[in-house]
């Protein structure tokens, strides 16, 4: 539809911004394609399972996700559905790329959390509740994979509710599971919603609905299953806990959902429900308190920074999460952390790598700005204020640290550019460690599989084959900005190095040597972050 339909205001109230939760493997990025294809966004449905094909989900853009069938990287999908404006944030399912997922539920409204009904909750799936409980969003749960059998879901909802601390409220409740899921029961509209195939996937289900006492249900379920579900309609609304959509929008209460995104059952009537209760956007605290959405002043922060979206061009892109007002073409904005006039031309919009030119766009919404180097992750920028800060986004401490070298001397200014790059993306922090003379340059990483991803993309991104050394250290802390470091002796365990913004870093091979580092050192102060609060 086009924007010229709707006001200003409500051009912001139809906008749902969210991400979609889970562990690996639970069906999240297949649960995203199904959304795009009832958006419209998509024609049919690709498999990230299906290897021997050359089709991909649509939100696995980079080579090594298509290759390896999972997500590494946060993608950014916009698409209408009904009259609301959708803005999905796809994260990484992986734990080693949790720094990456949690800067993308800072620029979400709500969280889609999505459960495989065979294993429930799962331990990365934990991680990531917490992050969105430590911010009080509203979490929406999708139990997944009913056309397999699984759990019975009645132990589903007491496995969430006890791993995840959680009360929750089942929306629908599947009828049958495995080879026997035929639809489900919508307790909020009280009807029966069965379906047909969609064409294993690729396309839309159709819903027979009705009432569920209608005797065309015991035709269509047969006797035993229908007898069932009325059974479990009369157990669940006797117990459990009540639908109260203030306590959803809070987080304390999450809404259950199931279906199988495989094969589209249950997908659309979760949509469709999930959108109503989800909010539309919400206030952003900064240093001038909250700011509304409907505020008529651009104001938006800068939550990740992604390198080499289109290959053949060597582009970045910083993506801004937009907290208030509307974005108009050609506009100027403050650039506040560094205090110079940018001028936003031609943003962009995604779907996954294919994207468009923004003419306008609203609080809520996702741009790509291009970044020739002046944008960081938590700069904030803003159309009148030149002092406004919204709240600092936290660096993970890396858990893991090699020594890296390019193995062609040749290619060593290709080499310092993709080091240069994939460190600006927030997907690895470099080091530089004085040696012999020189210094050596150290990468810390929060997972091992980064590790992989950094040398994949240097190899096919940058054209350069690299070296590494695994080094000993598991710990980092920074050291505070007023402390003398010639005066600073370590042990043999440890090392002093520098960060890509010159702070002095200390890297620990024991955690006991940092206490004893600061109890015997005068003036010396060290902190897990690179942002210094003090």
């Amino acid at each position: 539809m086009s924007n010229t339909q709707y006001t200003f205001s409500e051009e912001i109230k139809r906008r749902r911004t969210f991400a979609i939760i889970s562990h690996p493997d639970a069906g999240k990025t297949t649960l995203t394609e199904k959304f795009l294809l009832y958006g419209g966004a998509i024609r049919e449905a690709g498999t990230v399972k299906s290897r021997r094909s050359n089709k991909h989900a649509v939100s696995d853009w980079m080579e090594i996700e298509k290759q390896r069938g999972i997500s590494v990287a946060s993608s950014v999908l916009q698409f209408n559905y009904d009259d609301f404006c959708i803005n999905i944030l796809d994260t990484p399912g992986h734990q080693d790329f949790s720094e990456d997922t949690y800067r993308t539920l800072i620029a979400s409204d709500s969280a889609v959390m999505v459960i495989d009904s065979n294993k429930g909750v799962e331990a990365q799936t934990k991680k990531l509740f917490h992050v969105c409980k430590m911010r009080s969003i509203p979490i929406f749960t999708f139990i997944n994979k009913m056309d397999r059998q699984g759990m019975d879901p009645f132990d589903l909802i007491d496995d969430l509710e006890e791993a995840l601390g959680i009360h929750s409220y089942p929306i629908d409740w599947p009828i049958g599971n495995g080879k026997d899921f035929r639809g489900v029961y919508n307790r909020l509209e009280k009807r029966v919603e069965l379906f047909n195939e969609g064409n294993h996937g690729q396309s839309m289900a159709k819903i027979i609905t009705g009432d569920a006492k209608e005797e065309k249900f015991k035709g269509l379920l047969g006797d035993t299953l229908h007898q069932k579900l009325l059974d479990d309609i009369e157990l669940l609304d006797v117990a459990g806990d009540e639908f109260d959509l203030h306590k959803i929008l809070t987080g304390e209460l999450t809404p259950v959902f199931f279906g199988s995104a495989l094969t589209n059952f249950g997908v659309e009537p979760f949509l469709k429900a999930f959108l109503q209760m989800t909010p539309s956007p919400l206030p952003r605290k900064s240093n001038k308190g909250y700011i509304d959405p409907e505020e008529n002043n651009l104001n938006g922060f800068i939550f990740k920074i992604q390198a080499n979206m289109n290959p053949a061009h060597r582009d970045r892109i910083a993506f801004l999460r937009i907290c208030s007002g509307e974005y108009k073409k050609g506009m100027m904005i403050n650039h506040v952390n560094t205090g110079k006039k940018i001028k936003l031309s031609q943003p962009q919009q995604f779907m996954a790598q294919d994207r468009v030119i923004v003419e306008s766009a609203y609080a809520g919404d996702i741009i790509g700005l291009h970044d020739t180097g002046i944008y960081n992750i938590g700069d904030t920028l803003s159309e009148n204020s030149t002092e406004l800060l919204f709240d600092n986004i936290p660096s993970f401490s890396p858990e893991h640290f090699i020594k890296i070298s390019t193995v062609n001397a040749m290619k060593r200014k290709q080499f310092l550019k993709g080091i240069g790059q994939l460190t600006e993306e927030g997907s690895i922090q470099i080091f530089r460690k004085p040696f012999a003379g020189s210094e050596e340059l150290i990468v810390g990483v929060v997972g091992l599989l980064q590790l992989e991803v950094l040398k994949y993309r240097l190899t096919n991104e940058y054209g350069v084959e690299i070296r590494t050394q695994e080094q000993p250290y598991r710990y980092i802390r920074w050291v505070n900005s007023d402390f003398d470091i010639d005066r600073l002796s370590v042990m043999m365990n440890s090392a002093i190095a520098m960060d890509k913004d010159n702070q002095h870093v200390i890297l620990f091979e024991y955690e006991w040597s940092i206490s004893r580092l600061e109890e015997r050192t005068d003036g010396l102060v060290l902190r897990e972050t690179s942002f210094d609060y003090s």
